[in-house]
């Protein structure tokens, strides 16, 4: 009988040694925090309650022209806190403590991997787990932006806080990107899951593979599919269920 996905991935990740996993808002979907581009997700969902498009919103410029309305948006559409891990993050969680797995490099800022277990965990677009002051630099958790209303200030110097997340018209972090990059060219085996990858430049890390198998796990159809040695539109969360059980972690 033709083996599916599922116990092909098995397959390659047990023979595997240094494993690397990309993954974008799909990660987190069956966690119930909603992606940005598929059908009902943030940005192809009419959104009554706010009069600007959630790109405009989540811009550099609109955040210190309207703070307050960032804020506002950004406590009700960004961040979950009772969202959990689901099978995908335990999975990656598993892999990294069985010294399979070598990094997570995520586009996702929801904190999600590092509640499941990883901890070599690479956020190319920042999290919401941590934000800075803009006038002195004080770092805060998430409790100072959300157990606060309006415009969350510094208890040192009264300035403005700013989320940690990499917001449009800002650059990546380039320690982060160079670390990904690194990971990507050392590893054996390349997880890509929950991305529809046009995304630039995180998405081009991907090209940047070169090892033994590329698994991709999407819904729907990428760019980089071609390239890949296996393709799953299956859930993740149901394949990623499937492998632990294959591998004896669930």
């Amino acid at each position: 009988m033709e083996k599916d996905g599922a116990e092909v991935l098995a397959e390659w990740i047990e023979a595997a040694r240094r494993i690397v996993f990309f993954g974008g808002a799909g990660t987190s979907t069956e966690s119930g925090i909603p992606d940005f581009r598929s059908a009902g997700g943030l940005y192809e969902t009419e959104d009554r309650e706010f009069p600007y498009p959630p790109e405009d919103m989540l811009s550099r410029e609109f955040f210190y022209r309207k703070p307050e309305m960032f804020y506002d948006f950004y406590r009700k559409r960004m961040v979950y806190r009772e969202a959990q891990p689901n099978a995908m993050h335990k999975l990656l969680a598993d892999l990294e403590q069985a010294g399979r797995l070598n990094a997570v490099i995520t586009q996702n800022i929801d904190g999600l991997h590092q509640k499941a277990g990883s901890r070599r965990v690479l956020e190319v677009h920042g999290s919401v787990l941590r934000n800075t002051c803009t006038q002195c630099g004080a770092v805060y958790g998430l409790e100072a932006v959300m157990d606060s209303t309006g415009i969350p200030c510094c208890t040192a110097c009264g300035g403005t806080l700013k989320p940690n997340v990499v917001l449009y018209g800002e650059v990546l972090d380039s320690s982060v990107m160079e670390a990904a990059m690194q990971a990507i060219q050392e590893a054996d085996l390349m997880l890509v899951g929950g991305t529809s990858l046009t995304v630039q430049p995180a998405a081009s890390l991907v090209g940047m593979f070169d090892g033994g198998h590329l698994a991709l796990l999407n819904r729907t159809a990428t760019p980089y599919d071609s390239h890949a040695d296996l393709l799953i539109s299956e859930p993740m969360g149901a394949v990623a269920e499937k492998v632990r059980r294959l591998l004896g972690y669930a």
